[in-house]
C-alpha cells in the first residue's frame, strides 16, 4: 500500500478572488474563509497578493481564527528576463510561508504583461533564463522546507504542450497538474500524469465545459488535447485539488481570461469547436483538509 497521503483543500479563486485586474467584484477574506470552513474544508491556498494581510503574523492569525491551514498559493513570477531576479520575490513569499506553515509554492511563468490575453515569444536566451530560474527557485524553496511546482497556465510563458515538455526536459521542478489550463493549452492532463507521475506534486481540478461560453469577462477559448485534430470530451471534476506528497495538500482554482491558439473540431455538442473556460466549484462536505 502506498504511503502517499492525499489531502484536499480550497482556494480563494473558487470564490472569484483573482489576481487579474478588473476581474470583477472581490469578496472579502472573512466571508471567503468562513464559507470555506463551513463547507468542510480545513486548508486553503493563500490567494492573490493583497487578499490576505501582507504581514506574515497577521496572515497566520486570520487563518487560525477561521480554523484553516495554509498550504501555499499561486505566485506569478517573471522568470524569463535577464534584467530581473525573481529570487527576491520568492524570499518574501517564503517568509509568509514560514509564519503560516505553508509548504507548496505554486509558480506561474508570468508574461510581464497585464492579464492573460497576450504574451511574448521566448527566444533561446529567454528559455535558458526561465529554466535556470525554475531550478534556482526550486532549490531555495527546498532549503525552506517548501516544495516548488510550476503551474502551466494560459497566457503565461508556459502554456502549451511543447512548452510543458521543454520544462520537463530542461529543469527539475515539479508540476502542478491543472486539468483546465492543461486542456486549453493542448495537453491531456491524464496522459501527462501517466507519463511523468514522479513530476506531479500538486493538482488543480477543474470542470471543463465544451459548450458555448458565457458573455462578458470570461471569453470563449479554443481547445484540443494530445495532438492536432484530437477531440477531448468535457472533463467533469470537482473544483479542488489533491497533492501527491506525504506532507502536501492542494486547492482548486478557476481559470483566468485569455486565449489559446488551439482549437477543437466542430461537433454537435461543440458547434464551431468553441469551449468555455473551466470553472471551480466549492468542495463538498466530505472533503478533508
Amino acid at each position: 500500500m502506498s504511503t502517499t497521503e492525499n489531502k484536499i483543500a480550497g482556494a480563494p479563486i473558487s470564490w472569484g478572488v483573482c489576481e487579474v485586474p478588473g476581474w470583477g467584484y472581490q469578496l472579502p477574506p472573512d466571508r471567503v474563509l468562513t464559507e470555506m470552513h463551513d463547507i468542510g474544508l480545513a486548508a486553503t491556498e493563500l490567494g492573490p497578493e493583497g487578499f490576505l494581510p501582507t504581514s506574515p503574523e497577521a496572515m497566520a492569525d486570520l487563518l487560525s481564527r477561521h480554523r484553516l491551514h495554509a498550504i501555499g498559493g499561486f505566485t506569478p513570477l517573471l522568470l524569463h528576463r535577464t534584467d530581473h531576479d525573481p529570487l527576491r520575490d520568492v524570499i518574501e513569499v517564503l517568509e509568509r510561508y514560514a509564519a503560516t506553515g505553508a509548504r507548496t509554492l505554486v509558480l506561474s511563468a508570468d508574461s510581464g504583461l497585464a492579464g492573460y490575453d497576450t504574451r511574448p515569444t521566448l527566444d533561446e536566451q529567454g528559455w535558458a533564463t526561465l529554466l535556470a530560474n525554475l531550478d534556482r527557485i526550486d532549490a531555495v524553496a527546498a532549503e525552506h522546507g517548501v516544495r516548488a511546482v510550476l503551474h502551466p497556465h494560459v497566457g503565461t510563458m508556459i502554456e502549451n504542450g511543447e512548452e510543458v515538455q521543454r520544462v520537463l526536459e530542461g529543469s527539475s521542478i515539479s508540476l502542478c497538474l491543472d486539468t483546465g489550463h492543461l486542456l486549453i493549452g493542448g495537453t491531456d492532463p491524464a496522459e501527462l500524469a501517466r507519463q511523468v507521475p514522479h513530476r506531479i506534486a500538486h493538482t488543480h481540478m477543474k470542470d471543463v465545459d465544451l459548450g458555448p461560453g458565457p458573455p462578458g469577462a470570461v471569453r470563449a477559448a479554443h481547445l484540443h488535447g494530445g495532438g492536432p485534430g484530437r477531440y477531448v470530451p468535457p472533463a467533469r471534476q470537482w473544483g479542488m485539488s489533491m497533492s501527491q506528497r506525504s506532507s502536501g495538500t492542494c486547492a482548486g482554482r478557476a481559470s483566468t481570461a485569455g486565449t489559446s491558439s488551439s482549437r477543437t473540431p466542430s461537433s454537435p455538442r461543440n458547434p464551431g469547436g468553441r469551449a468555455r473556460w473551466p470553472t471551480c466549484i466549492p468542495a463538498p462536505r466530505t472533503c478533508r483538509g
